[in-house]
C-alpha cells in the first residue's frame, strides 16, 4: 500500500510539473511576440515595408475553395498587400497529396482579388508554422515580414520567425468564433512547447528544395499549366 501511495505522489508531482512547464512556455512565448502584433492601420502609420506577407495556409473545402478561416487570413493578407506595405505575398500551407491543396486554392483567391500572379509565391511543403517560417527564411530569402493568421495562432507564428532571425510583425485576423475554438486554443498550447523545442534544435523541415528569392517571379513557384 506505501509504495503505491508513493508511486501515486510520484505522478501527481510529475503531472503538476508538466502542467507549469505548459504555462511557463506558453506565456514565454506569449511574452516574447505579442507586442510584436498591430493592425494594418497601425504599420500603415509607420510607414512600414517588408519583403512579404506570409498567409498562413487553413482547411480548404472539398470544392477547393479556402474555408471562412482561410479567408479571413487571405482577406487580410490581401489587404496588407494593397495598402503597399509590401509587394510579394508567401501563400504557406499543405500541399502534401494531389487531392489536397491549400496553397493553389490560396493563390487563385489572391488573383481573383486582384493581386498579380508573379507577386505570389506558394510554398507547398508548409506542412507546420515551423516549417513555414524555416522555409520563408532558407527557401524564399526573406528577411523582414508580416505575418497573418488567428491571434491564437499568431503568438506563435511571430516567435517562429524570430526566432528563425527574421523581423516579424503580426496582424490578427480574427472576426469570429469558429466552431472547435476551445480544442483549437487547447492544442496551440501544446504547439508552442513543441516549437520552442525545435528552436533549440532546428531540425529542417520535411522538405527543403532550391532557393527561390523573394525578389524574384512568384510564378516559379507555380507546379500548373
Amino acid at each position: 500500500m506505501k509504495k503505491i501511495k508513493k508511486i501515486i505522489r510520484c505522478f501527481s508531482a510529475l503531472m503538476l510539473l508538466g502542467v507549469v512547464m505548459l504555462f511557463a512556455v506558453n506565456e514565454y512565448v506569449v511574452l516574447l511576440s505579442g507586442d510584436k502584433f498591430a493592425t494594418v492601420k497601425q504599420l500603415q502609420e509607420k510607414e512600414t515595408t517588408v519583403d512579404a506577407v506570409v498567409v498562413l495556409g487553413a482547411q480548404v473545402k472539398a470544392d477547393g475553395k479556402p474555408s471562412v478561416m482561410l479567408r479571413e487570413r487571405l482577406d487580410t493578407g490581401i489587404e496588407i498587400y494593397k495598402a503597399g506595405l509590401t509587394e510579394r505575398m508567401i501563400m504557406s500551407g499543405d500541399h502534401g497529396s494531389d487531392d489536397y491543396d491549400e496553397v493553389n486554392a490560396m493563390k487563385n483567391y489572391a488573383i481573383e482579388q486582384g493581386v498579380p500572379s508573379e507577386h505570389i509565391f506558394m510554398d507547398h511543403a508548409g506542412f507546420s508554422t515551423y516549417e513555414s517560417m524555416y522555409r520563408a527564411k532558407e527557401i524564399f530569402q526573406a528577411e523582414n515580414i508580416i505575418v497573418v493568421t488567428q491571434k491564437y495562432h499568431l503568438y506563435r507564428a511571430v516567435y517562429d520567425a524570430e526566432a528563425m532571425g527574421m523581423q516579424a510583425e503580426g496582424v490578427a485576423c480574427d472576426t469570429a468564433v469558429y466552431s472547435g475554438d476551445k480544442y483549437r486554443k487547447f492544442r496551440e498550447s501544446i504547439a508552442r512547447v513543441k516549437d520552442v523545442g525545435y528552436q533549440v534544435l532546428k531540425p529542417e523541415p520535411t522538405y527543403m528544395g532550391k532557393r527561390i528569392p523573394i525578389s524574384g517571379n512568384g510564378d516559379m513557384t507555380n507546379d500548373r499549366l
